[in-house]
C-alpha cells in the first residue's frame, strides 16, 4: 500500500537563487540568517536528517552522516508567492509573474464590489495587515464599510471585524471580488481576513479563508486523481488550488498541522485499502506568524518545536513510504522587508526504505512532484520536473 507525502514548511527559504537580485531580495537567506541571528541552531533531530548539508547553516554540522536524501530546489516560476510555489511543486511553472498593486486596486474596481456587496471600502493600499485594522478598525465598526488592503505579493485582502460583519458575509464579499479579479486584473488570491477585539487592541483571527485563482496546467493532484490516488488536504493547500482535486483540513498553527499529518498517517495506514494515499500539508507559522511579523525568537522557537516533532514523524513511516520535507519561497524575519523572499527551498526525503543520497541542486521545485507521480505510477508524466526517485529507493 503506497503512502506519500509532502509537507511544506511555508517560507522556510534555504538562502540564494540565481535571480535573487531582480526580486530585490539581494542578502535573503531566511534559515541561514536566522542562525546567524541566535548564535547558531540547535537542532539534532533536522541535523541528524541532513538539513545542514542541504546549504551550510550555522550550527548544524555538515560531516553530520545523514539519514535522510538531502538537496536544494531553485525556483523556476516567476514570482514568490505561495500559489506559485506550491503550484510549481505540482509541476505548473509560471512564465509570468501574478500581477501585483502595489498603489492599490482600481477605483472602479472597487466600486463594482462595493455595488455588489452594499458595502463601501477603506484603505485601497500595500499595508501590513496588522498595521491596517489598527489604523482603520475603528472607522470600519463606525461604517461598516470593508477593509481593503494588499501586499508585495499578488494578493487582494479583504479584513472585517467579526461583530461588525459576519464570517459568512465577509466570505462571500470575497467569493464576489475573486470573480471580478480575472483577465488583466487577475491576482494569485483573495484573501478573507477577520478580526476581534477593541481599538487599539485588535487581533486578526485564524479563519481566514483564501479564494485563489484555478492552476492554469495539470498539477499533480490532476494526476493523482485520474489515477484514483486519494488525496488528503492539511493546511490552505485546497484553497492554493482552488479546491481542484484536493479537500483540506486548515489549521491554524503549526502545532495542529503536525498533529493532523500524525492522525492522517495512522488513518490511511487502517483498513483493508486504506493504506494507499498522497498527504500534501502546508505549514502555516513560519510564515504567517513569523516572517511577516519579523519575529525572528518565534521563528526560533518555531524551529525547535519543528525538530522536537520528527521522531514523531518517523516513528509513523512503515513500508514503503516517502515523505518530502520542503518549502515554498522565502520569509527572512532578519531583513527589513516583512513579505515573502526569492530563495531556494530544502528538500528532505525520508522514508524506511529512502537512501541517504545527496540530491544536489534541483534545478526546479517541480522535481518533487514528479517524484511523487512517479512513486505512484501516474501517466503520463507532468509537464515539468524530472523525477529522483529511483536515485533515492532501494
Amino acid at each position: 500500500m503506497k503512502r506519500a507525502a509532502i509537507i511544506v514548511l511555508d517560507g522556510l527559504g534555504i538562502g540564494p537563487c540565481p535571480d535573487q537580485a531582480a526580486y530585490g531580495d539581494v542578502g535573503s537567506n531566511t534559515l541561514g540568517n536566522v542562525a546567524r541571528a541566535v548564535g547558531g541552531l540547535r537542532l539534532p533531530n533536522l541535523e541528524r536528517l541532513g538539513l545542514g548539508r542541504c546549504r551550510p547553516i550555522p550550527g548544524l554540522a555538515p560531516g553530520v552522516r545523514p539519514t535522510a536524501a538531502h538537496g536544494v530546489a531553485l525556483p523556476r516560476s516567476q514570482g514568490k508567492d505561495s500559489t506559485t510555489g506550491h503550484w510549481e511543486i505540482c509541476g505548473v511553472i509560471l512564465e509570468r509573474p501574478f500581477r501585483t498593486y502595489p498603489h492599490g486596486f482600481p477605483p472602479s474596481l472597487l466600486d463594482d464590489l462595493a455595488r455588489r456587496t452594499g458595502r463601501g471600502y477603506l484603505g485601497n493600499k500595500a499595508a501590513s495587515g496588522t498595521e491596517i485594522i489598527a489604523e482603520l478598525g475603528a472607522e470600519h465598526q463606525r461604517t461598516g464599510k470593508w477593509i481593503v488592503y494588499t501586499s508585495a505579493d499578488s494578493v487582494f485582502q479583504v479584513a472585517a471585524h467579526e461583530e461588525t460583519v459576519a464570517l459568512d458575509e465577509l466570505y462571500r464579499a470575497c467569493a464576489i471580488a475573486r470573480d471580478l479579479l480575472v483577465g488583466e486584473h487577475a491576482v494569485s488570491r483573495v484573501i478573507a481576513r477577520p478580526f476581534t477585539g477593541k481599538p487599539g487592541a485588535y487581533e486578526r483571527t485564524p479563519r481566514r479563508r483564501d479564494f485563489s485563482i484555478e492552476p492554469v496546467g495539470t498539477t499533480l493532484l490532476d494526476r493523482l486523481a485520474a489515477a484514483g490516488v486519494p488525496r488528503v488536504g492539511i493546511g490552505k493547500v485546497d484553497d492554493l488550488f482552488a479546491g481542484r482535486n484536493i479537500a483540506s483540513e486548515h489549521t491554524p498553527t503549526n502545532a495542529d498541522a503536525y498533529r493532523l499529518i500524525e492522525r492522517a498517517l495512522e488513518d490511511t495506514g487502517a483498513g483493508a485499502g486504506a493504506g494507499a494515499g498522497f498527504i500534501f500539508v502546508n505549514v502555516i507559522e513560519f510564515d504567517q506568524t513569523w516572517g511577516h511579523r519579523n519575529d525572528v525568537p518565534g521563528f526560533h522557537e518555531g524551529l525547535q518545536q519543528l525538530d522536537a516533532w520528527i521522531p514523531r514523524l518517523e516513528a509513523r513511516m512503515k513500508g514503503d513510504d516517502l515523505i518530502i520535507l520542503t518549502a515554498d519561497h522565502g520569509n527572512d524575519p532578519t531583513t527589513p522587508s516583512t513579505d515573502h523572499s526569492r530563495e531556494a527551498v530544502p528538500i528532505l526525503a525520508l522514508g524506511p526504505r529512502v537512501r541517504p543520497t545527496a540530491l544536489g541542486e534541483r534545478s526546479t521545485f517541480a522535481d518533487m512532484g514528479a517524484t511523487v507521480a512517479e512513486y505512484f505510477g501516474v501517466a503520463p508524466p507532468l509537464a515539468a520536473g524530472t523525477s529522483f526517485l529511483a536515485g533515492i529507493c532501494s
